[in-house]
């Protein structure tokens, strides 16, 4: 490394207010809690259950995963750092912490696109669904947004951390992203931020064209059902994906696609928020509550836990007084 280069950054961070801060320290714990609860939960739930092993849920527990090690990237030092005077990073530390979080958001990205295309065969080629996405299709699919991610990871990292970082080592962001990173550099970025661009630019408009041309077909294919619970059933199976991918583009165009100002790294920071924490624990969220065959395997994995739960309950109930008994019963004392 070079001699003048950063051994450690430090973050802005959300907030420099005591108050704020603790109620943001609880609020984002509970976000990240409900977070891993719900991915494990959901990836557990697909894998696990015999009804769910189509190919709209095999990208799901995908999903699921991705999303938790996506979130985990961030969420844990941007919470310890919430409440922590001085936030700082190490050089290598905040180039690993670029890699996965680039590397899952990009796989996030090409898996929403796959789903929607699952969701295009399924509707508009029902007939012929089983033998477009099979299983080895569908393995595929996964492999490839894996490699995609992990591929374009590496291009980035080492184009951002190749930069020299000499005059100021501040992030104004809770996170290492590229925006601030180029930000603070004291190398010509006009290079890297042209490369950077254009690969994010392929993966993203790629993948957001995938998704719109997708569902231009599927409407087309919905309008033409005649009966108006074929007609709402077809949405269903498309409403949560919709939603989902909707907060993941829109965070993410509001993060990387606006003017220098201070205002926009305020809205691009609360943008962050939403593709990087907020996004990860509504995901397993929104398709748990709009899927109905989900829902369905939540309510009767509640239902058995709490079958489980009162038995054992009833059982110690039932137990209770025959140890209490033993436990009291008098003792003869022998007679000489």
């Amino acid at each position: 490394m070079n001699e003048s280069q950063m051994a450690m950054f430090e973050f802005s961070g959300l907030t420099d207010d005591p108050t704020l801060a603790y109620f943001l320290f609880a609020f984002f714990l509970l976000v990240y809690m409900i977070t891993l609860m719900g991915n494990v939960g959901l990836f557990g739930i697909v894998r696990r259950t015999s009804t769910l092993q189509s190919p709209m849920y095999y990208f799901l527990s995908y999903l699921s995963l991705v999303d938790l090690f996506y979130s985990t990237t961030v969420t844990p030092k941007m919470i310890s750092d919430i409440v922590s005077r001085r936030k700082f990073i190490s050089f290598y530390g905040c180039a690993l912490q670029f890699y996965f979080f680039a590397a899952f958001a990009t796989i996030d990205v090409h898996l929403l696109s796959y789903m929607s295309y699952d969701r295009y065969a399924a509707i508009c080629h029902p007939l012929h669904y089983v033998s477009i996405m099979t299983k080895v299709k569908c393995l595929r699919m996964v492999g490839a947004a894996f490699t995609l991610g992990f591929l374009q990871s590496s291009v980035n990292t080492s184009c951002i951390f190749g930069l020299r970082y000499c005059n100021s080592n501040f992030i104004d962001h809770f996170h290492c992203d590229i925006p601030p990173l180029l930000k603070i550099s004291c190398s010509d970025t006009f290079t890297c931020g042209i490369i950077i661009t254009s690969i994010i630019g392929l993966n993203t408009v790629g993948s957001l064209t995938t998704i719109l041309i997708s569902y231009l077909f599927i409407m087309v294919s919905i309008l033409k059902i005649t009966s108006s619970k074929g007609r709402q059933k077809a949405f269903s199976t498309c409403s949560s994906h919709i939603m989902c991918a909707s907060i993941f583009f829109v965070s993410v165009f509001l993060t990387y696609l606006h003017s220098p100002s201070n205002m926009a790294d305020k809205q691009s920071k609360v943008a962050a928020i939403f593709y990087s924490v907020m996004t990860p624990m509504l995901n397993p969220l929104i398709y748990s509550l709009r899927n109905q065959e989900v829902k369905t395997v939540i309510v009767q994995v509640v239902k058995r836990c709490t079958q489980m739960i009162r038995l054992v309950l009833s059982s110690c109930h039932t137990n209770l007084p025959e140890v209490d008994m033993r436990m009291h019963k008098p003792v003869k004392r022998l007679q000489i």
